[in-house]
């Protein structure tokens, strides 16, 4: 097996593994004093507008990018791409997991950054309790104690699955905990299913996402912090009448989106002109481009806002 995506970030930083492992081990409080020191920002730009990259799909085992199954699994070669995409202006911020950002505080690359911590990866990408997706991740405290500036959770509801309740309501309870400490969370609502074979699908049609909206709209004791995290509909001409469900701000949801870049492009930059959509979160598809030139599709994503 091979971790290797085959292409690497043309230009960047490179990261050195061993002074990360050295830290680690010798001083593991510098994460947290580098969280006290990191500089903040407010969540959105002068523009009214936010660009995130994403990634948190490694810690639910979704490693792959296209047809390359381990894609992701080279730690080194992915806080590279991340540091790159973070470099490039119109960058906000980054959405990822503790051990990830644990690295990227370490690496000094979230001065000035917006951080998302993520919250439920219990999850596991193909396995039997995929949809018990439990919150194994950030806590609301932890997000308030290392001084990061929200949160994101996955919320994916089977109506045959009378586990889907429990789901629902542990996000309602999250999303207490976050408004509680004055905290945004993004909340990534889906309507899925199992297919004949067993695999889980997200239903990407416009009745299936406006369902999602109105439900996870209504969950918690206020909506005043919560954001929605949504998918560009099959249909894209769609999205304006699903976008009127709900006063939520939303950002996009990049998603995988194959070798068809500019077609993942004409898509978002539509959907971005609607009035509670406010920015994007995208993750594979731009750090693992097609064409391996992180620096440039980062750029193109940022020209869309």
């Amino acid at each position: 097996m091979s971790a290797s995506t085959g292409t690497t970030p043309s230009t960047g930083p490179r990261v050195d593994i061993s002074a990360l492992v050295r830290t680690r081990t010798r001083h593991p409080e510098a994460i947290a004093e580098a969280a006290a020191r990191r500089v903040r920002r407010p969540l959105l730009n002068d523009a009214g507008r936010l660009m995130i990259v994403a990634a948190d799909h490694p810690a639910r085992g979704a490693l792959g990018v296209g047809d390359r199954a381990f894609a992701m699994a080279n730690r080194a070669e992915l806080l590279e791409r991340l540091c790159l995409a973070l470099s490039r202006p119109g960058v906000d911020g980054v959405l990822a997991t503790a051990d990830i950002l644990d690295d990227l505080l370490l690496l000094g690359a979230l001065d000035g950054k917006v951080v998302m911590g993520s919250m439920n990866r219990g999850g596991l990408q193909g396995a039997s309790f995929e949809l018990d997706d439990r919150f194994t991740g950030h806590r609301a405290q932890d997000i308030e104690r290392l001084r990061f500036d929200a949160g994101k959770l996955l919320l994916r509801i089977d109506y045959d699955d009378p586990g889907s309740l429990t789901t629902l309501e542990s996000t309602a309870r999250a999303i207490d905990d976050m408004a509680a400490r004055r905290l945004p969370l993004f909340v990534e609502p889906f309507i899925s299913r199992r297919t004949d074979e067993g695999r889980l699908r997200n239903d990407l049609s416009a009745e299936a996402v406006i369902k999602s909206i109105a439900i996870s709209s209504g969950l918690g004791g206020t909506s005043a912090y919560t954001w929605l995290k949504l998918p560009v509909t099959e249909n894209p001409d769609d999205m304006a009448q699903v976008m009127e469900t709900s006063t939520l701000p939303a950002v996009l949801l990049g998603g995988e989106v194959g070798d068809d870049q500019d077609g993942a492009y004409e898509k978002w930059r539509g959907a971005l002109q609607l009035p509670t959509v406010r920015g994007l979160v995208v993750g594979r598809s731009l750090l693992y481009p097609p064409d391996g030139d992180v620096a440039a599709a980062v750029d193109t994503a940022v020209g869309l806002l």
